[in-house]
Formats: structure tokens, sequence, C-alpha cells
């Protein structure tokens, strides 16, 4: 049902590996009148998807080219190697990258780690996502580094993984268009920041201007009436506006 007092359904899309669901109960809690739609989106049309208004903001994963977009970072992922379970690399506890050397390390087309260059020796041909890497891995093609919330998203069997502390590591942030902060948009960053549903958010309503001040009517009746609540000049005062005396 729609009309001129329902609200359009908030549309919030999210790349692979990103969980939105805790800030989607939460929005659901406190705006039931105005329902949030959600879409999953390849990391690599995730910003587009924003630009072209297929979405009124996207939870994706920095860096990206900001041109035109506001993003908020909200956490830091944690990078680590994927790898065969039989691997050298399984028996550790983390890995360098120092130890991905002598290794084919896959780097998919949708990689969001900002390498320069990145680690190890290049494939024949960059996978075009981060699921081919994964499964090129499995068939023991070479190693791919990923944020972990994407090696838990395409877990199998025969894989493990390991912390890679020296690695670039992604962020993961809300972005959406410069131009277009809405009010729903700022209930939505108010949630993903962690604000109580009390809190002062969103666009504050313009000021109320004073009403000037009464000459006449009542307050002046009461002053010619002589009930002004002023305490005579020589009334004692209270004792607990009585300064203490030093002993």
């Amino acid at each position: 049902m729609t009309g001129p007092d329902v609200p359009p359904p908030f549309s919030l899309a999210y790349v692979p590996g990103v969980i939105p669901g805790k800030w989607v109960r939460t929005w659901n809690e406190r705006t039931p009148d105005e329902p949030l739609t959600l879409l999953q989106v390849p990391a690599a049309e995730a910003a587009a998807l924003v630009r072209d208004r297929g979405a009124d903001a996207v939870l994706l994963r920095l860096p990206i080219d900001r041109t035109g977009l506001h993003a908020i970072p909200l956490y830091t992922e944690t990078t680590v190697v994927v790898v065969p379970k039989d691997h050298l690399f399984a028996a550790a506890d983390e890995v360098s990258v120092d130890d991905l050397a002598d290794s084919i390390v896959l780097h998919p087309l949708d990689d969001t780690l900002d390498w320069e260059p990145p680690p190890g020796l290049p494939a024949f041909e960059r996978p075009a996502t981060t699921l081919d890497a994964i499964e090129l891995v499995a068939a023991g093609v070479g190693l791919v580094v990923v944020p972990q919330s994407l090696a838990r998203l395409h877990h199998r069997k025969d894989l493990t993984y390991r912390p890679l502390p020296d690695a670039p590591r992604s962020q993961v942030a809300l972005s959406w268009l410069e131009d277009e902060t809405t009010d729903a948009i700022d209930r939505f960053i108010g949630i993903v920041r962690g604000r109580t549903d009390n809190s002062t958010r969103g666009r504050q309503p313009a000021a109320v201007p004073a009403k000037p001040a009464e000459t006449g009517g009542r307050k002046a009746a009461g002053k010619q009436a002589g009930t002004s609540k002023r305490r005579p000049s020589g009334a004692a005062q209270d004792k607990r506006g009585k300064p203490r005396r030093r002993s």
C-alpha cells in the first residue's frame, strides 16, 4: 500500500560477507511504519548501484572511488590467506606476507585489498570473482588472500584459512550519494553508529522564533494591581541560602 502518508521503503544494498541483520532488526523495531528492503550486490558493482539510484545506501568495502559519494567506515576486517587443509601453512597459527613469496597468489578482479603490488607469484590470469579464486584454491592452483568474512562465506571442508596480520585490511563502510542525505539515511546512520532511539539524530527542525514580550493584558494588569511575587527587602533569608560561618 502506498500513498502520500506512506513513506517509500528504505533500500539498503550490501556486498557478500557483510551481515546487516542486527541493524535491520533495530530499524524494524524503531521504524515499523517504514519498511527496509535488502539487496545483495557484487562488490564490483556496489558503488555504481548507489550512483545509479538503485539503492538508497550500500554497505561495501573500502577503498572505492568516492567521487560523489559519502562513506562512513564502520569496522575493519581481519585479513586471512585461504589454503588447502593439507597445505604447510595450515599447521601455523598465522602467516606473514613474506611467507607467500614462493606461492602463486590469486588476485580476483573484485579484490578490495589495497595491494601495491599483490604478494607472491602471479597466476596466469586473474579470476573474475573471489568465489572463482576460492574454487581454484580447492583445485590446487594457488592461494588467495581475502577479508575473513569472505573466507567464512565461501567455507569449504577441504579448505582452511590463517590470519595474515601484516597484510592490508579492508574496511566495511556505509555509503550513499553526497547530495541525498535523507532523513531515512540519517536514521540508519544513527543505528549503525550505535545511537539509542532517544538520542539526538537526523536533521534538526527549524528553530521556532520566540514570541514578542507581552506589554499589556494580564501581565500589565498584574503589575498595576501590585501582584508581584518578589520578597520584601526586609524578609529573612532561607536558612539554606545563608553562608556557613568559619569556626
